[in-house]
C-alpha cells in the first residue's frame, strides 16, 4: 500500500481489495490455521458442525441432534462400548445390524484439514461399508485430532497402532446428497453427518 494511502486513509473495502491485488498471482496463498481450514471445507462439504467446550456441551448438543430429528425412539448403530458407556443416560436403543438402524454413532481416527473429510478405520465400523451404514451419522471427535492432509492421518494411525494396524481405512468426504451429474462425487456414499467437536487442547 503506498504511503499516501496510509496516510490520507481509504475507506475500508477498497483498502482490503488494493491489498489483495499487490500479493501477485504467484505469491504463496496465506495459510489459515488447521481447525480453520477444516471447519470452512467440512461446511462446504454439507456437514453440520457443534463446536462444545466441554463434556456438558457434549451431551446438550446431542440431546438436541436427537429432538431435531426425532431419533429418541429409533435404533442407533454403535460399535464402541466406550462411547455406549459415556452416552448411557441417553437410554439409546443399540443395534449392532445397521439396516435396522436409524442413525450411526461413533469416533474417528482424524479429522482431514484439507478437504474438510474424517478419517475412519475398522476400529469404527468394523468390515462393513459405508453404504451398509445408516444414512446419519453423528462423529464424536476432538480438536486433538486434527491433521493436515490424509497422509498424516495415515501416519497417524500407523504410530497409534504398533501392534496391529486396522484395516478398512477410508474418509467420509460428503455429507449431502450428491447431485447425479457430478462426476467427482459418483459412487460415493452421502451421508446425513454431524460433528461433536470436544477442545481438549
Amino acid at each position: 500500500m503506498s504511503l499516501f494511502r496510509k496516510i490520507f486513509g481509504q475507506k475500508k473495502d477498497s483498502q482490503e481489495h488494493i491489498q489483495n491485488d499487490e500479493r501477485g498471482k504467484y505469491m504463496p496463498d496465506i495459510k489459515i490455521p488447521i481447525d480453520e481450514s477444516f471447519t470452512i471445507n467440512f461446511k462446504n462439504n454439507g456437514g453440520k458442525f457443534l463446536y462444545c467446550d466441554n463434556f456438558n456441551e457434549v451431551d446438550q448438543n446431542l440431546e438436541h441432534i436427537l429432538e431435531e430429528n426425532d431419533w429418541h425412539d429409533k435404533n442407533v448403530f454403535l460399535l464402541d462400548e466406550r462411547l455406549a458407556e459415556k452416552f448411557k443416560k441417553f437410554n439409546l436403543s443399540v443395534s449392532k445390524t445397521p439396516s435396522e438402524c436409524t442413525y450411526f454413532l461413533t469416533t474417528c481416527e482424524f479429522l482431514i484439514s484439507n478437504d474438510g473429510s474424517l478419517l475412519i478405520s475398522s476400529n469404527q465400523i468394523a468390515e462393513k461399508k459405508l453404504f451398509e451404514l445408516p444414512s446419519n451419522f453423528i462423529i464424536f471427535a476432538t480438536t486433538s485430532q486434527f491433521v493436515e492432509t490424509i497422509s498424516e492421518g495415515l501416519r497417524g494411525i500407523k504410530n497409534n497402532n504398533k501392534d496391529k494396524i486396522p484395516s478398512n481405512i477410508t474418509t467420509i468426504k460428503h455429507f449431502k446428497t450428491c447431485n447425479d451429474k457430478d462426476f467427482l462425487s459418483y459412487g460415493s456414499s452421502s451421508k446425513n453427518l454431524y460433528l461433536l467437536l470436544l477442545e481438549d487442547l
